[in-house]
């Protein structure tokens, strides 16, 4: 239990200090919002059926590609993964409250975003909340878990922004949030397929749950969590 607590302690500390979670998490969606939400509406007026959707989709992926990646780099690649030793705090335990905490962000974020769309730009608000929620909570973890592997895997934060723009970038843009995905071409639509985005989209802007839409999320989250278990262990040693 004093292992855990010490663990809470020193996350509690590092986000305090972290300015990539603020900006990822909080400055740039909320400009990004309000800039793209405006453009969205104006040009494409049908844009505020999905705008709370698109708008939690480029957020979302934003913090946890963007933001986590650097925590947990800064965590197994300093000082701080030596402290955790010392003081009896099993590894894992790091990647689990950054993960946690980031999750909290993120989620405070996308309700900030569910708020504000309908007062800002007149968006509609999802047919049905309790679907929308649920799917919300699954897109995070997921987009979380792929995040993960990028933390554990690069050790040099220097490198750790380059991968994350990397996954970024095919990650919003190739989602469906910007156009409509029967737009794209084929390449590119299938190679969208491959991302969390592009699903949590499609689930998130359903009012009837459809499983075909959640498998794809689910075997990626398990194949994350897969990984990161490997990348750990491979660090504890």
């Amino acid at each position: 239990m004093g292992a855990f607590l010490y663990g809470v302690s020193l996350q509690w500390k590092l986000d305090i200090r972290s300015k990539t979670l603020l900006i990822t998490c909080y400055i740039v969606p909320l400009l990004f919002f309000v800039i793209m939400g405006g453009i969205f509406t104006s040009v494409m007026p049908e844009t505020k059926y999905t705008l709370i959707q698109s708008m939690t989709v480029f957020s979302v992926t934003m913090g946890a590609l963007i933001g986590l990646p650097p925590s947990l780099v800064e965590i197994y690649s300093s000082d701080i993964k030596r402290v955790y030793k010392a003081n009896g705090v099993p590894l894992y335990l790091g990647a689990a409250l950054a993960n946690i905490s980031a999750y909290i962000h993120l989620f405070l974020m996308s309700f900030i975003l569910y708020i504000a769309a309908p007062l800002a730009f007149h968006a509609e608000l999802p047919e049905n909340p309790a679907m929308y929620f649920t799917s919300l909570a699954v897109f995070i973890a997921v987009s979380l878990s792929i995040a993960s592997i990028i933390g554990l895997a690069v050790k040099d934060p220097a490198k750790t922004p380059m991968f994350s723009i990397i996954v970024f970038l095919p990650s919003t843009m190739l989602s469906g949030i910007m156009f409509p995905m029967e737009l794209l071409p084929k390449a590119f639509e299938t190679t969208g397929k491959l991302f969390p985005a592009s699903w949590g989209y499609k689930l998130m802007t359903e009012s009837v749950f459809q499983f075909e839409n959640l498998m794809p999320l689910l075997l990626v989250f398990i194949l994350a969590i897969t990984v990161c278990t490997i990348l750990l262990r491979r660090i504890d040693q």
